[in-house]
């Protein structure tokens, strides 16, 4: 799978911009603040439908334009493909000309791998940062997921806001079974999902990080989630209902799941070096790499943006014999020369793009 080219239209910086892809290796170099990771966002945004940087479409849209348009060709080992993306009042998608009536139908036509500056710190911060790791993938195989996290999220919002009233109309707490019950049937399908997942990265990442490592460490991955077992998560929300009520929102659920890290036994994010940080969250995500790949058959699109510099000379070499046979689009500050490779080299100058 890759990526022929790129049309731009009053997206972010840019007003006009057109860009001829290498089916491997792509570089755009500049100084901060020019558009480089414009171009990552605009190419994730065929792949997810929305922005990694922000929940706002109107803010894609360039300073004092009205909206902008997007349009990539594509090519995959069963077919080519076109994609457009018109932002204005809402967002329309086009599929080889068609029309999509839902988000869901683009989900799968381009697969995504994005890795960002605060990838690095993916184990460091919150639960949340590790579930939108999870839900990025997942959505990408499996459409119906995203489908079904949008109606335990509305689910969710109409709890908190009943367990609000509650607290402060005095409502009745018997009509919490409706939500609850809505609660635990998305929950045990997510729940699911992500475990089978978990377990797609767990066969994965044990042989890569030990390659990474040079067999001189021992990772695991573990997964944690209330919503499994449907019988548990009923009896834990009746036993959290009084605290629930008093807080005026829902303390456990699918929307509290994380996953850990081990190196050695020890876990990650409390115990481990910048330096295992690193190779935890590097293995984590050429696993997430070859999940795609087995899954579809073909390597996914690889986003590096501002990876290179987070990696000393030795884990960027290493990365990149992982990485063979898979488009990859790499930002970065300074021009970078890798060795023995075939690719295209761009400089970025506010909003303008010249090839090299």
């Amino acid at each position: 799978m890759w990526i022929e080219n790129l049309t731009i239209n009053n997206f972010r910086n840019y007003e006009n911009l057109e860009i001829n892809f290498n089916k491997n290796i792509n570089i755009f170099y500049g100084e901060n603040a020019q558009g480089k990771t414009n171009i990552i966002e605009a190419l994730f945004l065929f792949g997810i439908g929305k922005s990694f940087r922000t929940n706002k479409d109107i803010e894609l849209i360039k300073f004092g334009e009205k909206c902008a348009n997007l349009e990539i060709n594509f090519k995959k080992s069963d077919r080519d493909g076109n994609i457009k993306i018109n932002l204005e009042n809402k967002k329309n998608i086009y599929l080889n000309k068609i029309k999509l009536k839902k988000l869901s139908s683009l989900l799968g036509n381009i697969h995504v791998v994005i890795f960002t500056p605060d990838d690095i710190n993916i184990l460091k911060g919150g639960p949340e940062n590790r579930r939108k790791f999870l839900d990025i993938m997942i959505s990408q195989l499996r459409p119906k997921y995203m489908y079904t996290c949008s109606l335990y999220k509305k689910t969710l919002e109409e709890r908190n806001n009943y367990l609000k009233k509650i607290k402060l109309e005095n409502a009745n707490e018997d009509m919490l079974e409706i939500w609850d019950e809505q609660l635990i049937k998305y929950g045990k399908i997510i729940s699911e999902y992500r475990k089978e997942f978990i377990e797609k990265i767990k066969n994965k990442i044990k042989k890569i990080h030990d390659n990474i490592t040079g067999n001189k460490e021992e990772i695991k991955i573990e997964y944690l989630t209330d919503c499994l077992d449907e019988k548990k998560y009923k009896e834990l929300l009746n036993q959290r209902r009084k605290l629930d009520i008093i807080k005026g929102y829902t303390t456990r659920g699918i929307h509290r799941d994380d996953f850990q890290i081990f190196i050695n036994n020890i876990l990650v994010n409390v115990y481990g070096s910048q330096g295992q940080h690193r190779t935890a969250v590097l293995s984590l995500k050429i696993s997430e790499l070859q999940v795609i790949n087995d899954e579809i058959g073909e390597n996914p699109i690889l986003l590096l943006d501002d990876f290179m510099s987070e990696l000393d000379e030795k884990r960027r070499n290493n990365f990149m014999e992982n990485i063979k046979d898979t488009q990859v689009i790499i930002t970065c500050t300074d021009k970078l020369l890798l060795n023995n490779i075939d690719g295209k080299i761009f400089n970025v100058i506010n909003g303008e793009i010249f090839e090299k």
